[in-house]
């Protein structure tokens, strides 16, 4: 089995903070993790040095690669440092990122 995990501490949320499944938003000072393996990215999110952690709102995600998965966590934190209830960002590939981008155009 192939996996990758990436943790960011230190992450000051934006206002409205970030949404989380079991106790709604969370805000302030807080700490990052992504974990990929078979396909599949789960997001959660902790107060800084807390014990608990808790699912970022629409985790988990499919994505398709160790690469999808790390470009993703880099998402989900400047996500959380805008804030505004804060959710898992879609994950796009390849071809479908390129041709979106240039719909976009």
């Amino acid at each position: 089995m192939t996996w990758a995990s990436w943790t960011t501490r230190g992450v000051y949320s934006g206002h409205g903070g970030v949404l989380t499944e079991e106790v709604g938003p969370l805000s302030g000072d807080l700490t990052i993790h992504t974990t990929w393996a078979e396909g599949t990215a789960q997001i959660t999110v902790q107060y800084t040095d807390a014990a608990d952690w808790f699912t970022m709102a629409g985790s988990p995600v499919p994505c398709p690669s160790e690469e999808a998965s790390r470009a993703l966590h880099a998402a989900v934190v400047e996500a959380v440092r805008h804030g505004a209830a804060a959710t898992v960002p879609g994950v796009q590939t390849g071809p479908e990122q390129a041709a979106g981008e240039a719909a976009a155009e």
